[in-house]
């Protein structure tokens, strides 16, 4: 059976990155209209068993529910990979032999980027990789078993998985996914989301907001 995990922060925790740019009101708000995005694309998947929410934040239970995806409640967050690990342990209790950790933050995708890779077999045991935009990080992780080796969510994480699969002598298949790859952390990535997130909730409130400004105006002065 295939499950794909999503990790869901509390909002007032996110996306520091942009903190420079965006008040913690305007960081919250982008989070939460992020996850809409994604979660509409979920509610599309057709090749998943079922789709489950890691988090404590309320709300996004809730919404979650009414959509009909499943919940891992946390009692609380420690980090994005202690989440996933956490989430991965119980799928494989259940009888989950793969699983798909999908980030919060990638309001392009669509449901056939998701079932595109879930159509691909990485092995048994194997993993299959979806590079962050700049190459460094892991924006989609495939594991089976799901417990196949620990995660390492963050900086240079694509290099670091990558040499956990080969410790075990797998041989981990990476596929580029454009809209997969874009999850929003920094400036440069909403300037990248402006010039082709058309139809997506997040693009419809960073214009709206006048977010769209100030990241235009930010990267101006940066030239």
């Amino acid at each position: 059976m295939k499950a794909i995990v999503v990790p869901v922060k509390d909002p007032v925790n996110s996306k520091t990155r942009l903190s420079g740019l965006l008040s913690p009101e305007a960081r919250q708000r982008l989070a939460i209209v992020m996850f809409a995005d994604v979660a509409r694309a979920l509610s599309g998947v057709r090749r998943a068993n079922s789709v489950f929410i890691v988090s404590n934040y309320v709300p996004a239970c809730e919404q979650a529910r009414l959509l009909g995806f499943e919940i891992l409640l946390e009692r609380a967050q420690h980090s994005e990979s202690a989440s996933v690990d956490w989430a991965s342990r119980e799928l494989e209790d259940r009888g989950y032999d793969e699983v798909m950790r999908l980030p919060a933050d990638i309001p392009l995708v669509n449901a056939e980027d998701i079932d595109r890779l879930l159509e691909i077999s990485p092995g048994r045991p194997g993993t299959l990789m979806v590079p962050s935009r700049d190459g460094t990080g892991t924006n989609s992780i495939i594991r089976t078993p799901p417990t196949l080796f620990q995660s390492h969510f963050g900086p240079d994480s694509l290099r670091l998985h990558t040499e956990e699969a080969r410790r075990l002598g797998v041989d981990p298949v990476i596929v580029a996914s454009e809209r997969i790859g874009l999850d929003i952390d920094e400036p440069g990535d909403l300037a990248a989301l402006l010039e082709c997130g058309g139809g997506t909730q997040t693009a419809a409130f960073i214009s709206e907001s006048g977010i769209a400004r100030a990241v235009m105006s930010a990267r101006s002065k940066r030239r």
